[in-house]
């Protein structure tokens, strides 16, 4: 009786309008987030740049606005929100076509996880524990987990897992999948096709840096070398250093900037209701 009394209200939770508005406002936060990683990235390829283009540089820059202190306590609820609301389609199903499918509900959970570590990340930053950069943090986590036992194989299914991640969505944007999640019947032409250049864009660029995330990861695992791995910051970085130079870089760093551009488009359009 008590388990269904809890199952219940977390039922109620996830259909709750405030629960949906606190999901937008975490899109919006995950959109600014976006944008400034492109900026910082696009400073960097252009060598203007020597911070951080990683959540903790973004942070940093809206820290440094009028209200930024604020901003940012907003961004740590909207990652919260943002985490519970895939965890609860991953529990409940998602409002779009084979939304139940056990396929579906496996990359919900993995969003909430990866919105759960964006929120720690912005929780610590805002209660003035920022810590390390991302390929820190990287290292540090390749470190500790190759130093117990097994855990040479936990870094490979985690950089493995990015990599299945990255694949996933840049298939999904090419295939244009992301607009069932939206509610296109609401929109004018103009406004549709601009959602799905920018999240076709976007969704391509995000891919690729979270597959280049998990190959340095496996990269670490197989070579048994924690300093192989490269968190985001230092991912983007590498795409400067291919044959293409920073142009490359220039490229990813622009399709970030769109993405952060169609995330506010998301938290005008998006379906966040779970499947009850």
């Amino acid at each position: 009786m008590a388990g269904t009394g809890v199952r219940e209200a977390v039922r109620r939770t996830a259909g709750h309008a405030w629960f949906h508005h606190l999901t937008r406002v975490g899109l919006v936060g995950r959109g600014a987030i976006y944008l400034l990683i492109g900026l910082l990235a696009g400073r960097i390829g252009l060598g203007r740049g020597h911070g951080e283009a990683d959540q903790k540089g973004a942070l940093t820059a809206v820290a440094g606005t009028p209200g930024g202190t604020a901003a940012l306590w907003l961004i740590v609820a909207g990652f919260a929100g943002l985490a519970l609301w895939q965890f609860a389609e991953a529990r409940y199903g998602r409002p779009v076509r084979d939304g139940h499918r056990a396929h579906n509900r496996l990359m919900s959970f993995a969003r909430g996880l990866l919105y759960t570590m964006g929120f720690a990340a912005s929780l610590a930053f805002a209660a003035g524990h920022g810590g390390g950069s991302s390929d820190q943090q990287s290292r540090t986590f390749t470190a500790r987990a190759m130093a117990e036992p097994g855990g040479r194989w936990v870094v490979l299914a985690v950089g493995a897992g990015f990599l299945v991640v990255g694949a996933i969505t840049i298939v999904k944007a090419v295939r244009r999948e992301f607009l069932e999640e939206l509610k296109t019947a609401g929109m004018r032409i103009r406004t549709r096709l601009t959602a799905t250049v920018l999240g076709t864009t976007g969704n391509c660029a995000r891919g690729l840096v979270l597959g280049g995330v998990g190959g340095f990861l496996v990269h670490a695992a197989l070579t048994f070398d924690p300093g192989k791995a490269r968190g985001l910051d230092g991912t983007l970085r590498e795409f400067a250093r291919t044959p293409a130079g920073p142009w490359l870089l220039l490229a990813v760093a622009a399709g970030l900037a769109l993405f952060g551009a169609y995330s506010f488009f998301e938290a005008r359009w998006r379906k966040v209701e779970a499947t009850t």
